[in-house]
């Protein structure tokens, strides 16, 4: 069975129990499960490989105790347990974040989390297909993302816009041409899942982890935040799939919230990978934060400020941006300015439509930039559909194998009927608007609106005095009968 059949037969099971109500509190209550039987997956693993590991969970509420065993306690006993016993310990668990990571871990993730099942009996039969998936394996650690893609499509229909989930393929690109090298620290400011974090996991490891010094070096070096419970939940739960035994470096808050000029040298990082959140508008108060010309509502617009000031000199960024960033006037326009001035956006990678489908029809752009000097000239490139598409979908999705395009061209660069290069005059020029469309692309000429709306108010003039002519015209007729 699918892990994708395995999560919808759970929340067919959820269904049947009174106490859920809709798709969001049903992945709440997945979620919370879930992420206790992925902390007992990883210690067994843990404990396979280090003799003196103990867990700081105590035993009484690891999963293993009150919900490996399929014949174990149900009905009203198990209700009880949840709801009395396992539930305020997590919550309330005396764990020092300094000498328990796991335990300070299980406590914030414990912290928003609710047993909104009423049924204990629905309950076992949960805990029962959960324990279907063994997360020690690699076939179904790998196929976690699956279920994160499958949680996300019920978050959209549930109504939790703005929970988009980056395409695999998007994000690999990203990392790869950014290339995190061993000892650089990474950050994502708006984690989600951990989706980016992840993937830089993965990267590193394969080139340059060689040793177990390199290993420590690299769990000490991904750092994420995000302000929402849920995606925060799901992203430490990823990174403890992905090796990262302690995953305390994943903070939960807004990373909009503190003063732009507080941070400093030691708050600086590396390299940035990141899709802030678009379309959004940030709380009252949170603009206050940044400089009085580069004050916003709209949160990609802040997150864009904030990734130029927390990247060190010679740092890399690889950014997600909609359409609207590169043209739109006022403040946009003016952090614009400030990433020509004090960054060298080297490349814009434009995405067709379709690519974050079915979650937003909204074109996006690939901006990868490094600071420390202005920008000279931007090099785009515009992706191509493969043959034969017209769209991408859920059902054709892009892929990785797609970018080998961008990624041949990536270093030997040269114009093409794909990409093409604009100096950074021309962009100052035309008020630093950075929606530069493809020359080498035949296009329709548009006529002037201006004149067109003249002609349209004439036809209308013109048909207005005819009709009225006709009036007069059927009124004399009319007399004369």
């Amino acid at each position: 069975m699918s892990i994708n059949t395995t999560v919808r037969t759970i929340q067919d099971i959820m269904r049947k129990d009174t106490g859920v109500d809709g798709d969001a509190q049903r992945i709440n209550q997945l979620v919370w499960m879930m992420f206790l039987k992925i902390i007992d997956d990883h210690e067994r693993q843990r404990q396979e490989k280090e003799s003196t590991y103990r867990s700081p969970i105590p035993e009484s509420l690891r999963w293993r105790s009150w919900a490996g065993n399929p014949d174990g306690i149900t009905g009203t006993e198990l209700l009880n347990f949840v709801n009395k016993e396992l539930f305020p310990q997590l919550k309330n668990h005396p764990a020092n974040p300094e000498v328990n990571t796991i335990g300070s871990v299980v406590r914030e993730a414990f912290k928003d989390a609710h047993n909104y099942m009423q049924s204990g009996h629905l309950i076992r039969q949960v805990i029962n297909k959960l324990n279907e998936i063994n997360f020690s394996r690699a076939r179904d650690r790998h196929l976690l993302g699956d279920i994160y893609e499958q949680i996300l499509r019920d978050l959209q229909n549930a109504g939790n816009a703005g929970e988009y989930y980056t395409p695999r393929a998007v994000t690999e690109f990203m990392v790869n041409m950014t290339d995190p090298k061993m000892g650089e620290t990474v950050l994502d400011p708006a984690c989600g899942t951990g989706g980016f974090l992840t993937c830089t996991i993965e990267h590193v490891r394969n080139k340059y982890v060689r040793t177990r010094a390199q290993e420590r070096a690299l769990q000490g070096s991904i750092f994420g935040i995000d302000k929402k419970p849920f995606p925060h939940l799901l992203c430490i739960t990823n990174m403890l799939l992905h090796g990262i035994d302690e995953p305390n470096q994943i903070i939960r808050g807004n990373a909009l919230t503190r003063r732009l000029g507080q941070y400093t040298d030691g708050d600086r990082v590396d390299v940035i990978l990141t899709n802030p959140p678009f379309g959004g508008i940030e709380e009252d108060g949170v603009e206050l934060n940044f400089p009085p010309a580069l004050r916003s509502r709209e949160t990609a617009d802040l997150f864009l400020v904030l990734i130029i000031q927390l990247l060190r000199n010679g740092g890399r960024a690889a950014v997600v941006l909609p359409d609207g960033f590169l043209f739109g006037e006022g403040v946009k326009s003016r952090i614009r300015e400030k990433l020509l001035r004090e960054c060298n956006l080297h490349t814009i990678v434009r995405l067709p439509n379709g690519v974050f489908s079915p979650y937003t029809g909204i074109r996006t752009n690939l901006l990868f930039f490094q600071k420390g000097g202005p920008t000279e000239e931007v090099w785009y490139f515009e992706h191509p559909y493969p043959e034969g598409y017209k769209a991408y979908s859920r059902m054709k999705p892009l892929t990785i194998g797609e970018f080998v395009v961008e990624s041949n061209w990536w270093r030997r660069r040269k114009e093409s009927k794909l990409a093409w290069k604009v100096s950074v005059g021309k962009l100052i020029a035309n008020n630093f608007n950075l929606d530069v469309r493809n020359p080498h692309v035949r296009r329709v000429c548009l006529r002037d609106p201006v004149q067109v709306l003249k002609e349209h108010d004439q036809v209308i003039a013109d048909f207005v005095q005819a009709k009225d002519r006709l009036k007069r015209a059927l009124a004399v007729t009319l007399s004369k009968v």
